[in-house]
Parts: structure tokens; C-alpha cells; sequence
């Protein structure tokens, strides 16, 4: 074979595979911003923008305290409708307590709502992240900051106890909500439950990325108490 030819064809080889090369890799961009597309424009139920997700809750809230619980979607078919997909229609951040179960108090059941629980309900940065992820990737139109009555957090935040292992970062994280209601009138306690939970909207709110979705009326961040002796949210103002 003529050497000239082989050089020639080697040389064509070589650049036949480096434009293969870049055009896997353009692909694989396209891929990934494909997927984000796709994932950011989920279906959202018409009936689950900010105002009408947060109204679904109360409602479920308000079957619970009437002890009139409906119960839905906890049926094997909703498991199984759930299994490779899932649309939240409300994310709620609370507190880790025992007695605050989220889908119980405001009857609602599998997949209906992006549940993160954390002691004091801090709003770290796995917890926006996490945040950010169901407002971005699976649309959820609105955002509940839950503080309880009570709270074990926000009473040693109070207190400014000094805890043992990694239970100190919880009060670190809400001590600037407790300087802000220091020496109010009322219950120091729940002075601070209510101070905390809008401290903690604040931080969500200067995440860029759900920023963005408040500024466009694609999402509602608002914050809540739960009161534990009569099972009631109560929506702050």
C-alpha cells in the first residue's frame, strides 16, 4: 500500500475520531440540559399554584383538627402510580419533633408533599438545597416553614445551652433569631418559635435560585406554627 495513502488515512482517521469525540461530549451537554429542561417543566395540577397548594393544606389541616380525616392517596395504586416519578404539590420544612408528622396533621398522604424535617427547622445548606431541588426539579409552587409550640431547638437556643456532640449547631443556627425577640414581652419561647421561623424564610429567600421563582409568581414562601395542644397551623403574617 502506498505509504502517502496510509499517512492519509491515518490522519482522516484521527481527525474522524476527535470530531466524534466532541460530538459525544456536545451531546452529553445536550443530554443533561435536557433532562433539566425536562425535569423543571414537570406538570404542575392547575390547581396547586402557591395560593390554591397553601389553601390545600389548611383545608387538610383543618380536617385533622376536626378529627374528619379523609386520608388520601395512601392506597397501594398511589405506590404504585409514585414509583418512578413524583409531583409534590407543597415542600414543607419542620421540625424533626416526634409530634409534628407533617402528612398527618395536614391529611395528605404519598407523594403530595416534599416533607424535610431538622431540629428547629433551620434552614442549613442541605436543607435549601434540598428546598431548591423540589421548587426547581419538581415544581412545587409553594413553601411552608413550620416552627412548633414547645420547640426542644429553640428553647436551648433561648437558653443558649452549651450541647453536647453536633446538637450545639442547631442553637448556633437559630441564636440570631432569639437576639431578635430578646426582652420582648410574652413567652421567650414562643417569641423565639415565631422570630425563628422568619428567620429562616429570610435565609431561603436570598438562595438565587428560588429567589427566581418569587420574583416570577411561581412560587409562595410563607411561614407557619404549629400549636401542639390543639393541632392547628397557623399561618404567620
Amino acid at each position: 500500500m502506498n505509504v502517502n495513502k496510509r499517512f492519509g488515512d491515518r490522519r482522516y482517521f484521527l481527525k474522524l475520531s476527535a470530531a466524534a469525540t466532541m460530538l459525544l461530549a456536545t451531546d452529553s451537554g445536550f443530554c443533561w440540559h435536557g433532562k433539566q429542561a425536562q425535569a423543571a417543566e414537570l406538570p404542575i395540577d392547575p390547581l396547586s399554584k402557591p395560593d390554591a397548594a397553601l389553601q390545600k393544606l389548611l383545608a387538610g389541616n383543618r380536617r385533622f383538627t376536626r378529627h374528619q380525616p379523609q386520608y388520601p392517596n395512601q392506597s397501594q395504586a398511589r405506590m404504585q402510580e409514585l414509583a418512578q416519578t413524583q409531583h409534590p404539590f407543597a415542600t414543607v420544612l419542620t421540625c424533626a419533633d416526634s409530634r409534628v408528622p407533617v402528612e398527618i396533621l395536614f391529611d395528605q398522604g404519598i407523594g403530595d408533599i416534599f416533607d424535610i424535617r431538622i431540629a428547629g427547622n433551620i434552614a442549613t445548606p442541605e436543607t435549601i438545597g434540598s428546598i431548591e431541588y423540589a421548587v426547581v426539579l419538581l415544581g412545587t409552587p409553594v413553601v411552608l416553614v413550620l416552627g412548633h409550640e414547645r420547640c426542644g431547638a429553640v428553647t436551648a437556643a433561648v437558653k443558649n445551652e452549651l450541647l453536647p456532640g453536633e446538637m450545639s449547631s442547631f442553637v448556633e443556627a437559630i441564636l440570631p433569631a432569639v437576639e431578635q425577640v430578646k426582652g420582648l414581652s410574652g413567652d421567650a419561647v414562643d417569641n423565639a418559635v415565631i422570630a425563628n421561623v422568619r428567620y429562616q424564610i429570610g435565609r431561603l429567600k436570598r438562595s438565587p435560585v428560588l429567589a427566581d421563582r418569587l420574583r416570577s409568581g411561581d412560587l409562595k414562601i410563607v411561614g407557619g406554627r404549629y400549636d401542639l395542644d390543639t393541632g392547628t397551623v397557623k399561618i404567620l403574617t
